[in-house]
């Protein structure tokens, strides 16, 4: 127990024990600086300097610009540029998944790989007519002939309402003897049209060109998108005077007819009409004679 009092009082004696720190001038040994300092002095602010300095470099680390220098930190920049760059990727993937689908309805109207729905103006018509009852229409002579009159005007109006293509007046591609009728049961969703090569076809109404490419099997092929939701397609071209993104009128030349393609095995128009993504007979609409 002495032992341990002594060592005690030894350690306490060398922490207490005052030194002098003396700055000397070299040449005159003049003292020009003089401090007492102990061991526990010099210790007690070592540590505070210490602790000092890790505690001003955490500030300079946390609060100032200065942390962009250091590994593992991102700057305030280039994480507004990550979140616009992450905004602008996700609306990039909405957009490519719009235009997927929709190139992919283009691909069925090229290959006629689609439900199909047969449409039939004339039963359409019928029901419309099961619907009235005819002994409470009255008509008499100058109301026949006026609707005669209007008849006849809007008989070749390719600008009335386009809402269905029952009342969608369309313009024909080309005049000819069809070789081959519009026939769900064999998936030919089309009317082929016989005619010279280099005949010029024409837009059936006023659209957009939406493709207008070569393929293999059908050739030179112009699909034409209308309004309402009516596309029409031209198959087996010789050449192509419109390309994609063009806007076209009804009666306008948009390629010349040939005998192109794997799928051709003569001089011809093959020609295709889609009312909202589904097939339909054009010789409903259209006149070929």
């Amino acid at each position: 127990m002495a032992k341990k009092k002594k060592k005690e009082k030894k350690l306490a004696k060398k922490l207490l024990h005052k030194y002098r720190l003396v700055i000397l001038n070299e040449d005159t040994f003049e003292e020009r600086f003089a401090i007492k300092l102990t061991r526990l002095n010099v210790f007690v602010l070592t540590s505070l300097s210490a602790i000092f300095l890790i505690f001003f470099t955490i500030l300079l680390i946390a609060f100032t610009p200065l942390r962009e220098y250091i590994p593992g930190y991102s700057s305030s920049k280039l994480k507004k540029e990550a979140s616009l760059l992450n905004y602008k990727t996700d609306s990039l993937v909405q957009e490519l998944e719009l235009n997927k689908r929709y190139y992919a309805s283009i691909r069925k109207v090229l290959t006629g790989d689609v439900a199909t729905v047969e449409f039939n103006r004339d039963s359409i018509i019928e029901a419309a007519k099961n619907d009235i009852d005819i002994s409470q229409v009255t008509t008499n002579k100058e109301d026949s002939l006026l609707r005669e009159k209007v008849e006849k005007e809007d008989k070749y109006n390719l600008f009335e309402d386009t809402s269905n293509p029952s009342n969608f007046v369309l313009f024909p591609p080309v005049n000819g003897t069809i070789s081959e009728d519009y026939n769900i049961e064999d998936k030919h969703f089309a009317v082929d049209v016989v005619v010279a090569s280099d005949t010029p076809v024409k837009a059936t109404a006023d659209g957009t060109v939406i493709f207008a490419e070569w393929t293999v099997e059908t050739g030179y092929v112009v699909i034409i998108e209308h309004n309402q939701e009516l596309i029409s397609v031209y198959k087996h071209n010789s050449a192509i005077t419109k390309s994609q993104g063009d806007l076209v009128k009804a009666g306008e030349v948009i390629a010349m007819s040939g005998n192109t393609g794997e799928l051709s095995t003569g001089p011809h128009l093959h020609f295709e009409l889609w009312s909202k993504g589904y097939p339909v007979n054009p010789t409903n609409f259209i006149d070929f004679q």
